[in-house]
């Protein structure tokens, strides 16, 4: 499908691609990754022609159809389906020759293709993809341009996706969009017909998209078999393999060059240490092992504060009055918890964002918190109101006047700005530099409580991870939003459900989260189907189950749970019973055999009481489906 060969290409007399080579299958679904500043995006735009190459080919298979998600958001009155429907040029020009052919031949041709291209189930395509999106029935029937720009970009990427060109160029598709968009967007890209070639920085996308990965690594373009984690695997082995191969050289040439500087002025050894010496030109240059060099985050840990830091009682939320936003909001946070909001954009987790950091009032309830509480609040807009013409020094003296300028860069360094970035321009920053200076701002006084509003837009995976690792030993609390699951499953241990005006826990995980997404989806597909047919009786009948799997879902998880702990006891009660059936065992120490019955008496105990909980478990379960 695209191949490039020998590619060289330089920027400003900089090198970006030397000699680079990679040739990419029909069908296969690539990511494409490296560095921020490796030249991801140059890359596109020299497979798109925006570019041209210093150096070297880049050839697309002939007739194949190259597509790309358009830069600028699309506006004006169409409606978001027709202007979807708009990315497939081929069909809106047949439809259009349709309408006013008069030649029965040359119509039937028009009719005969349009079948062969499925136009028929395009509108239908086409809806689905935008509800995919995170766009509804309704939604769909706006014009474009009374949206915003980032759900405008929404609908470009639909765009891309409905025209199915034979090669996808895809650059931070997620950058746009909620947690429920993304995993949509997930299934979507996995199943993908084309070929795909995609720039993430999101590693979960990447492990259930790509099947192969192609890294930007030191001017060349080197390939992997698998997702990213395999190729995460693969290449720490390589850098292993080459350190050991390197550590080995260097002890050669070590011994070698003794020798040579022993004996060379000796008679007797000057033909050894001639010989030496071939041997030495032989072993060829040091072999280099160059690994990218780490990225920092170190959240400075604030003092404890008593439990609650914050708390609403009975709290509603909105920005007038009368239109509150989240009602019957009751809840709480302390020091160590890691909470992340849950639920589609537009369903009030911004909203409730400001209220616990403050920046917006309760229309009605209480809300505590505690006389010293300290919060950082981040989000990737603020990247907008930095000072390009400032240094990322300038911005932390500005916010400590008092401090000595060793405490300023200390606080700098702790997110990877050395003497040598922390005295660039701003201006000159990359995105994800950007990003890491504004986590340093917000952390300069230590604060109980962050909240963390897509904090991942700009970071390469590689700051995600070291994001990841500072949240986790961080002791203060973390609110956090974010269309990331990767982040979501390793730095935040409570889940909290955003919609239909409320706020509570989530019981379950992120992988329970993605199938209650999955279910709504089929329901909504069932009442669409539906609806028309069955009228809203039936619907009202599939939203009352819908609404009694999601209120038994609790006692048959807590049914679960209790079988598996009772089936845990009978395996340990089981291996005890076996121990002491052993006649050696009564050959040793009695109190090892009088241990083993305690322990087996012990256990009879838990294992009686656990299949009580099991019972009561079914029992609840049992009548709680009867009363419905």
């Amino acid at each position: 499908m695209l191949h490039i060969n020998d590619l060289t290409y330089r920027i400003a007399g900089r090198p970006l691609f030397d000699a680079a080579t990679v040739h990419i299958a029909a069908g296969q679904r690539v990511g494409l990754v490296g560095r921020n500043g490796a030249g991801k995006s140059t890359l596109f735009k020299l497979i798109l022609g925006e570019l041209h190459a210093d150096g070297g080919t880049i050839t697309l298979r002939p007739r194949a159809r190259l597509g790309r998600v358009a830069q600028e958001a699309p506006e004006g009155e169409e409606t978001l389906q027709d202007c979807v429907l708009a990315y497939d040029p081929e069909r809106t020009a047949l439809l259009a020759e349709a309408e006013t052919c008069s030649d029965g031949h040359r119509l039937a041709e028009l009719h005969e293709r349009l079948a062969a291209i499925d136009a028929h189930s395009a509108p239908a395509r086409a809806a689905a993809i935008l509800a995919g999106l995170g766009f509804d029935a309704q939604a769909q029937n706006r014009p474009v341009g009374s949206f915003s720009g980032g759900w405008r970009m929404r609908v470009a990427l639909a765009g891309a996706l409905f025209a199915q060109p034979d090669l996808l160029l895809l650059d931070e598709p997620t950058n746009h969009l909620d947690l429920e968009a993304t995993l949509w967007l997930q299934s979507y890209l996995a199943s993908y017909p084309g070929t795909l070639v995609v720039i993430s920085h999101d590693r979960e996308l990447l492990n259930v998209v790509a099947d192969r990965i192609v890294h930007i690594d030191q001017l060349k373009l080197v390939a992997y078999g698998g997702n990213y984690d395999r190729f995460e695997q693969v290449r720490r082995e390589k850098l292993d393999l080459a350190a050991k191969a390197a550590s080995k050289q260097l002890e050669q040439r070590r011994k070698l060059q003794s020798f040579i500087d022993r004996f060379r002025a000796k008679a007797t050894k000057a033909a050894q240490a001639q010989s030496r010496v071939k041997m030495l030109e032989r072993l060829g240059p040091p072999i280099s092992v160059v690994e990218d060099r780490p990225v920092s985050f170190d959240f400075p840990d604030p003092e404890p504060l008593s439990p609650p830091v914050v708390a609403i009682e009975k709290g509603q939320a909105g920005y007038a009055p009368g239109q509150a936003v989240l009602r019957n909001l009751s809840l709480r946070i302390d020091m160590d918890d890691r909470i992340a909001l849950l639920g589609a954009n537009g369903n009030g987790k911004s909203t409730l964002a400001k209220v616990l950091s403050g920046r917006l009032a309760l229309l009605e309830g209480k809300l505590q918190r505690s006389p010293k509480l300290r919060i950082g609040y981040f989000a990737q807009h603020q990247t907008e109101e930095l000072n390009t013409a400032a240094t990322p020094f300038d911005h932390m003296q500005a916010l400590m006047p008092q401090a000595p300028e060793s405490k300023v860069r200390a606080q700098l360094g702790r997110f990877g700005f050395e003497q040598d970035r922390a005295d660039v321009k701003v201006a000159h920053l990359s995105g994800g530099e950007k990003a890491r200076l504004l986590f340093a701002l917000m952390s300069r006084d230590a604060p109980h409580l962050m909240m963390l509003d897509e904090p991942t837009n700009h970071l390469d995976i590689d700051s995600r991870e070291a994001l990841v690792a500072a949240l986790n030993t961080y002791e203060g609390a973390v609110v956090l939003v974010s269309h990331d699951p990767h982040l979501i499953e390793l730095a935040a241990d409570r889940l909290w459900l955003v919609a239909d005006g409320q706020v509570r826990d989530f019981d379950g995980d992120l992988d329970a989260y993605k199938k209650l997404l999955l279910e709504q989806a089929r329901e909504a597909r069932r009442e669409g189907r539906e609806q028309k047919e069955a009228g809203p009786n039936r619907k009202d009948e599939r939203r009352a189950a819908a609404e009694l799997r999601a209120q038994l879902a609790p006692l048959r998880k807590e049914a679960q749970a209790a079988e598996k702990h009772m089936e845990e006891l009978g395996r340990k009660k089981a291996a005890l019973e076996a121990k002491l059936a052993d006649p050696a065992l009564y050959n040793g120490p009695a109190a090892k055999a009088q241990a083993l019955q305690k322990d087996l008496g012990e256990l009879g105990k838990a294992l009686a009481q656990a299949e009580e909980a099991w019972l009561a478990a079914h029992e609840a379960l049992d009548e709680a489906q009867r009363a419905e």
